[in-house]
């Protein structure tokens, strides 16, 4: 039997994590056939563990499992990767495939156009092109990395955006970790002669952050009394990310995901030196990586870390309920830096956890 299991980040606020379930819940509708699971990295159960062995528990035979985060970042690439590392060992009969984050999708600009709406600004509004549109800037915010790449990212979207609308100002910003922040954000739109602005949060469910835009509008409307100032909604219940992750579980059931690097020896290399483990607050598994990974996509490693594939090679954590900066050390060539939301403080880090040995074959085979 095939199971779907979707892994959610989780949060310390309960009403995103049950906006969550109920997504989850109207996927598996439109899915019809396989089981269809929830999990969470942190700070909710099922942990991914918990999940995975339900699924097997239900008779799964091939189990599908699908990130939902927004950009391919740290748990992406090293803490989902690592968790079914540990299951192959507990179910060495079941096979999994690892499907794709949501990423730079065509579809997530029409959700953020239709987001849009709740601040007053219609299709029709940006087809005229009028007056309002020529005072008013859209100020795109992300969680925020310390992940270059990630950051990168979000930028990408915020131009094909402005490319889209073709409204006069669409700017960029972030509720933490990294620059420029949202208070800067809204002052370079008021620098630039924006006298109406609207957040636009590049959020999928609500949680911590979101609670806490909201707080900050009511502050600019009484620092800035002569502006006007809106938030828009994030993406939620869109029947588009529904889609989208539909097609996420789709090509991960069929083995067709090219979530490279997910099993490479850069990423087993990186795990010598990362604690993928903190985020699983009751869980504590030690692997050493000396069994064989089953690679479902196609990829060349040279010396110099020169991949084949379309996507960033970034080791950051997707979101957390919480901003800090890690500074991790590590000795491989590509950023592996993480990517830490929902927190308030920055600290830097040395992740003590030992060294795992790196089988032979496993870097051969990739």
């Amino acid at each position: 039997m095939n199971a779907v299991l979707f892994v959610g980040h989780g949060s310390k606020d309960a009403e995103g994590n049950e906006e969550i379930r109920q997504f989850v819940g109207a996927i598996a509708k439109e899915l019809q056939g396989p089981l269809v699971e929830t999990c969470f990295l942190e700070f909710e159960k099922p942990n991914i563990r918990q999940g995975i062995d339900q699924c097997v528990a239900k008779g799964a035979t091939q189990i599908a499992v699908v990130p939902i985060t927004l950009f391919s970042a740290g748990h992406a690439k090293i803490h989902i990767p690592a968790a079914i590392d540990e299951a192959k060992l507990r179910h060495p009969s079941i096979r999994f495939n690892y499907g794709r984050p949501i990423g730079v999708h065509e579809q997530v600009l029409d959700i953020l156009t239709s987001r849009l709406g709740a601040a007053g600004i219609t299709e029709a509004t940006l087809q005229e092109q009028g007056q309002e549109l020529e005072e008013t800037a859209i100020l795109v915010v992300g969680r925020g990395s310390s992940d270059a790449d990630a950051n990168s990212d979000l930028f990408k979207i915020s131009r094909l955006f402005w490319e889209k609308l073709k409204v006069k100002w669409v700017e960029t910003a972030f509720i933490g970790v990294t620059a420029p922040l949202l208070e800067e954000g809204m002052e370079r739109c008021l620098k630039l002669g924006a006298r109406k602005v609207i957040i636009l949060p590049y959020f999928l469910f609500t949680g911590v952050l979101i609670k806490r835009m909201e707080s900050m509008l009511e502050t600019f409307e009484e620092r800035y009394p002569e502006h006007q100032f809106s938030l828009a909604d994030y993406f939620g219940f869109h029947p588009k990310l529904r889609q989208i992750l539909i097609e996420r579980a789709t090509e991960a059931l069929q083995g067709e995901a090219k979530m490279n690097c997910d099993m490479c020896q850069y990423r087993i290399a990186a795990m010598e030196h990362i604690d993928h483990h903190h985020h699983d607050h009751d869980d504590h598994h030690h692997h050493g990586h000396d069994h064989h990974h089953d690679h479902d996509h196609d990829h060349h490693h040279g010396h110099d870390h020169d991949h084949t594939h379309d996507h960033k090679h970034t080791d950051g954590h997707d979101h957390h309920d919480h901003d800090h900066h890690h500074d991790d050390h590590h000795h491989h060539d590509h950023p592996h830096v993480h990517n830490e939301t929902d927190h308030d403080h920055s600290h830097d880090e040395d992740h003590g956890n030992p060294k795992q040995p790196v089988n032979n074959k496993t870097v051969a085979s990739s």
